[in-house]
């Protein structure tokens, strides 16, 4: 197996932590995002940790499980990781739905965390 560049390790498990966290307990999303960090929730826009937590725990749902389709990961100029992720989801008894979602990971402090996060359900309206 031929090694994986550092941004695809680094991508890859932050993917795994983060959609593990959201699917067992959305309360600890907490730790990845800092006071700067952005959220895009299905086009509402989301500023800060705080506000960024209080969406996510906010959500209708009381159980969800994503299964990740695809991932690619690339690293900035300015030494941070773009992460994307395209999969479904199901919550609670709704039906199956695709999902996109983007994050910029940024190393502050050793610790690796979402500066950025974007997020669609992938509905087609063909109406």
């Amino acid at each position: 197996m031929v090694d994986q560049p550092p941004w695809e390790q680094i991508g890859s498990s932050f993917v795994q932590h983060y959609y593990q966290m959201f699917d067992n307990d959305r309360t600890q999303l907490g730790s990845i995002y800092i006071d700067m960090s952005c959220l895009t929730w299905e086009g509402q826009k989301f500023l800060g940790k705080r506000a960024i937590v209080d969406k996510l725990n906010s959500l209708p749902f009381t159980k969800i499980a994503h299964s990740i389709t695809a991932q690619d990961h690339q690293p900035t100029p300015d030494s941070a990781i773009l992460s994307m992720v395209i999969g479904q989801l199901k919550a609670d008894d709704d039906p199956i739905m695709g999902f996109h979602q983007s994050f910029i990971l940024k190393n502050i402090n050793d610790a690796w965390v979402c500066t950025n996060d974007m997020f669609r359900l992938a509905i087609h309206n063909f109406g």
